[in-house]
């Protein structure tokens, strides 16, 4: 199965003015579980709202509502999801603090190629008194925008997860996603940085896949496994940026965890380089155990190695793995025109 084309209703330049301008918050809710709770919010909602993650998940979306919230815009967004269909719609929410706001809130449902909808994705913005008197549609083609370029994102890996799960026979589901949700986040808020740098035209890939790897040694890190990056400067489209983060994020991971089962100590190293004929390389090595000999790689049978596989195979770019005398090397080659 080859993952969907990304950007093809959108234009990079579009998606990443929308995001930056927009300044959205975005929640995940999962309509297959009783009462289609939230299972994922960023930072931008703890920020808007005041409710921290732990607050928010497991709660349907329904406790920003209050005592003004009007009954009409309640059953709009109601019938909507019931028909898992996009609404648009300006609620009044309450803050943790009990302070109302008017919410300018887009819900699409998340399908995979099959039709079923795994998801809804809100994405939304608290109206200013400005905002309110401005072009409305101009906000909500913004926030079009950047909820578009989010649902194509996670479709694209749903559908590799549930190809995967229908190949093993087994439901990941969303602590499947979960991970990879992180890493678009983090691409997300290199959008809105490369939206204030007027002459930068894409991703910085230096900057992002630094914060990717730094995020990924945070939470899989352990003492003793030192981190080294080195990186370039230059950059790629939005749709080449998304790919590689999520590969880099599946190879550094599978390297944390398994790298140095039973050793006390080692060091991993990541290396970005534009190439002189255009592209770019991204090295990954570590001193650990190695590849067992008798494993394939990279390993198809698992979610990571299949995710990285159909991704670079989007890229026309290469995935190599080397077993060296200590440890193993993973060489990443995105080609020119990516």
């Amino acid at each position: 199965m080859k993952p969907r084309t990304l950007g093809t209703v959108l234009d990079d330049r579009e998606a990443l003015a929308g995001f930056s301008r927009a300044r959205v918050a975005m929640v995940l809710t999962n309509p297959n579980i009783h009462d289609n709770p939230i299972v994922y919010v960023n930072d931008a909602f703890e920020r808007v709202t005041g409710y921290s993650r732990t607050a928010a998940i497991g709660r349907n979306c329904r406790f920003l509502q209050g005592s003004m919230t009007d009954d009409a815009d309640v059953a709009k967004l109601r019938r909507a999801i019931e028909r898992e269909e996009d609404v648009t719609v300006d609620i009044l929410n309450y803050r943790a603090s009990g302070e109302p706001f008017l919410n300018r809130l887009i819900i699409a449902p998340v399908k995979s190629d099959d039709g079923k909808c795994h998801y809804f994705i809100g994405i939304q913005k608290a109206m200013s008194d400005r905002d309110i008197d401005s072009s409305t549609l101009s906000i909500e083609k913004q926030l079009n925008a950047v909820q578009r370029r989010v649902r194509q994102d996670l479709s694209m890996l749903i559908d590799i997860i549930r190809d995967q799960s229908n190949r093993m026979g087994s439901e990941e589901g969303f602590a499947a996603l979960a991970r990879r949700i992180e890493c678009l986040q983090l691409l997300y808020e290199e959008m809105r940085l490369s939206d204030r740098d007027a002459h930068r035209q894409g991703i910085s890939m230096g900057s992002y896949l630094t914060r990717v790897a730094n995020a990924i040694a945070h939470s899989d890190g352990r003492p003793g496994v030192a981190f080294s990056i080195e990186v370039g400067r230059f950059e790629a489209d939005l749709e080449t940026a998304t790919r590689t983060g999520l590969i880099l994020s599946e190879v550094l991971t599978n390297a944390f965890q398994h790298a140095f089962v039973g050793l006390d100590a080692g060091t991993v190293r990541m290396e970005v380089i534009a190439l002189t004929e255009g592209g770019f390389r991204v090295v990954i090595s570590d001193d650990g155990v190695g590849i067992p000999k008798d494993m394939p790689v990279p390993a198809t049978q698992t979610l990571g190695g299949r995710i990285a596989t159909e991704l670079i195979d989007s890229l026309e770019g290469t995935l190599n793995y080397v077993r060296g005398a200590a440890g193993t090397v993973v060489i990443i080659d995105v080609p020119a025109g990516n």
